[in-house]
């Protein structure tokens, strides 16, 4: 077998700075999401790119959020989240649920419509799918607790528009006809 490609190796020491990390995450274009939570610390919610599948067997998957977030503790002694994956169209429930008008967090489950599954997490009833978890484990990663998640429940929706967040901006992803 032949190699293809040809590989320089860098002698020199790398260091990237922050704003050139954000800059080079900007490019990664994610599913915008509304992780929430309901348990003895009440109700609580936040717009998140940062979550990932980990397994089909069992279901699996993480969310990662800020350790200085208020909704850090509260999230984690409640147990479950339920993680609402959104639809093109609903760039403005995101914008509630990531702190823009500064409303307080009950205030904010006033939009949108919720139900409930498995956990008592609020489920928005026109999110693409919801996944509905209980918290398995969390890990305090730097700036970060990723919080993994075993998945009880799933909602799935009939709208296949996707919300994506890419280069600072909200697109839209259709299926093709």
């Amino acid at each position: 077998m032949s190699r293809s490609g040809h590989f320089t190796e860098l002698h020199e020491d790398v260091t990237v700075s922050l704003q050139a990390f954000r800059d080079g995450m900007s490019r990664l274009g994610a599913a915008v999401n509304i992780v929430t939570s309901n348990g003895p610390m009440g109700r609580f919610g936040f717009t998140a790119t940062a979550v990932c599948s980990i397994s089909d067997t069992p279901p699996s998957l993480l969310v990662c959020m800020n350790r200085g977030s208020l909704q850090n503790q509260p999230f984690r002694q409640n147990g479950v989240f339920c993680v609402n994956t959104l639809s093109a169209g609903q760039q403005g429930l995101s914008g509630v649920f990531s702190g823009v008008g500064k409303l307080e967090m009950e205030d904010r489950f006033r939009h949108g419509s919720w139900v409930v599954l498995e956990t008592g997490s609020p489920v928005l009833r026109d999110a693409i799918v919801s996944f509905d978890c209980r918290i398995v484990q969390a890990l305090e990663v730097n700036t970060h607790t990723i919080m993994i998640a075993e998945v009880l429940a799933i909602k799935n929706n009939a709208r296949v528009t996707s919300l994506i967040y890419l280069n600072r901006q909200y697109h839209e992803l259709h299926e093709e006809p």
